[in-house]
């Protein structure tokens, strides 16, 4: 009987290990570091360019600037990307399903300071501020930043560690992804090893 029992336990617990529902979604490449197959690049495009396996992010001689959206919309998701700052002002974000909700990477164009990791949100500014993000930030150097976008809460990791959550009353439903360049700004920023996971 022992034996029976313990045959069955074994193929329970295989059959757990083996399960789909166990393994949980998986995270989907946005950047082959080759092509921008999973962005919506625009008609005349001056702003992003693919070099030596970076998504290379620049303004444009009249400083129009630029977003770059991804050709799939999200509800639920967390991306995952590597940034490193580059030449001038750099005053760029990752926009949160739409264009009024955005994670700020570099500096405010408002506040004129860093507010890397922090949300802005259309017509209320920065609710919250990131923390810790001064000692956490590389300025000459790839940082990697992890977005959990649940409903209407954002939490941003920065190099490893949690450093703000916020809870959106206008955040959109549905909607894509954005990489910003922005106007009336003389910036370049880089990125790499972006990927997005779904949130069922």
């Amino acid at each position: 009987m022992k034996s029976t029992h313990a045959a069955l336990a074994l193929v329970f617990s295989t059959f757990l290990a083996g399960s789909p529902a166990q393994a949980g979604p998986e995270a989907q490449s946005l950047f082959d570091g080759q092509s921008l197959d999973a962005w919506d690049l625009p008609a005349e495009n001056l702003w992003w360019d693919v070099k030596d396996g970076v998504l290379k992010a620049h303004s444009d001689p009249s400083l129009a600037g630029s977003i770059l959206w991804t050709k799939q919309s999200y509800k639920d998701f967390v991306m995952e990307l590597d940034f490193k700052f580059g030449e001038g002002t750099v005053d760029s974000g990752v926009f949160v399903r739409d264009e009024t909700q955005q994670i700020q990477i570099g500096i405010s164009g408002s506040l004129k300071r860093d507010m890397t990791a922090s949300p802005y949100i259309a017509k209320k500014g920065y609710p919250v501020e990131a923390e810790g993000v001064a000692e956490l930030l590389k300025l000459d150097d790839w940082n990697h930043m992890k977005i959990q976008a649940k409903g209407p809460e954002y939490k941003v990791w920065l190099n490893g560690k949690e450093v703000m959550t916020y809870v959106s009353e206008n955040a959109v439903a549905e909607g894509p992804i954005g990489l910003q360049v922005h106007p009336k700004k003389e910036m370049s920023i880089d990125f790499r090893n972006l990927t997005v996971t779904e949130q069922l």
